[in-house]
């Protein structure tokens, strides 16, 4: 399987850009990833981050870590913590983790 597509995870709800691979509510790699995040993407948009990723052509997935403007910069846990964390959600699903990328420290 393999699917590109930009989906930005935040309060509650996954918002598939144009190229979504599968209409919302759909089963299929969205809905699997949706799952996969949705507990991690809670406990981000709490301290004001959004979550969105994408799935490469090799089934891998970029994950990217959105701070909003009252997002709390302390909260974030150091990258390989973060990558251990997403690599367990995906666990279950047929997509491993290619990467994350972090807000820009300011």
């Amino acid at each position: 399987m393999s699917t590109s597509g930009e989906h930005s995870m935040s309060a509650g709800r996954t918002q598939p850009d144009a190229t979504s691979p599968d209409p919302p509510g759909s089963p299929g790699p969205a809905a699997d990833l949706d799952l996969a995040f949705q507990r991690f993407r809670d406990v981000l948009a709490a301290d004001g981050y959004d979550l969105r990723w994408s799935v490469t052509a090799q089934d891998r997935v970029v994950v990217e870590i959105q701070a909003g403007p009252e997002a709390c910069a302390d909260c974030l846990v150091p990258l390989p913590v973060m990558e251990a964390i997403m690599s367990d959600a995906l666990a279950p699903t047929p997509y491993a983790l290619d990467h994350i990328v972090l807000p820009a420290k300011g």
